[in-house]
């Protein structure tokens, strides 16, 4: 199977102050290295992407895209694929990135779409997916504004009901927080909290479709999260489901 994972990259830019004097600092860090491993290991043949890339390297055509099996959005907003350099800049109508993706769903592709800071509608409301062709897509309904649900303290997930993407996984690791979702009507919910929907599977078209409305990796990916026996598996799964 062969996925696009696209997102889970950010650069930090620093003031340091000292006294009288300051400099800056800048750095930049990914999040996923570890799942992308754990899907390589199992087999998954993984193209990624980092946020910053997407204004370069993204597929420009529908053909392009159908090179991949499914397509993985982590914590990157709907204004990396909208706000393109030549439509910014250059004021150039040019081919919308995220139709496309509507298109290789309706054709037959799978889509997850990860939460985070940046996924959904994220913080103050600037991922903004809600806004955009993929609303239509995810089997998820989005709230207006930010999303964020924080729980510093943690919350295990509940399991919604019997499927084999959550079958036999046991009790779940804590969280540290999600987006706050729900299932559409013809979706189906596998994990919640708190009548939110934590995992939602559906179709659209032809292709499948996933929202998971926690993150992959810190900070909402707890340590515990991260170092759960079933991570491996419960991602690897979920990414053959799409196909």
């Amino acid at each position: 199977m062969k996925i696009l994972f696209i997102g889970e990259s950010w650069v930090v830019h620093m003031i340091h102050t000292k006294g009288y004097d300051s400099f800056t600092s800048t750095k930049y860090e990914e999040g996923a290295t570890y799942l992308l491993s754990c899907l390589r290991e199992r087999g998954i043949d993984v193209t990624y992407m980092p946020s910053h890339e997407v204004q370069v390297r993204f597929p420009r055509t529908l053909e392009e895209l159908k090179a991949y099996d499914a397509i993985v959005l982590s914590d990157v907003g709907a204004n990396t694929f909208l706000l393109q350099n030549p439509t910014f800049y250059q004021m150039q109508i040019i081919p919308d990135a995220l139709e496309h993706i509507r298109q290789f769903v309706a054709e037959g592709g799978g889509l997850l779409m990860i939460g985070g800071y940046l996924t959904f509608m994220g913080i103050e409301g600037k991922a903004n997916y809600k806004r955009t062709v993929l609303a239509d897509v995810l089997p998820v309904v989005m709230t207006d504004g930010d999303d964020r649900v924080e729980m510093p303290s943690g919350f295990a997930p509940s399991v919604s009901g019997s499927h084999p993407l959550v079958d036999g996984l046991g009790e779940w690791p804590k969280l540290l927080g999600y987006n706050k979702l729900s299932a559409k009507l013809d979706a189906e919910e596998l994990l919640c909290h708190d009548g939110d929907a934590i995992l939602t599977v559906g179709t659209y078209g032809q292709g499948k479709t996933a929202a998971f409305a926690s993150d992959c990796s810190p900070h909402w990916g707890s340590l515990e999260f991260m170092n759960w026996e079933h991570y491996p598996a419960f991602w690897s799964n979920l990414i053959h489901y799409l196909k």
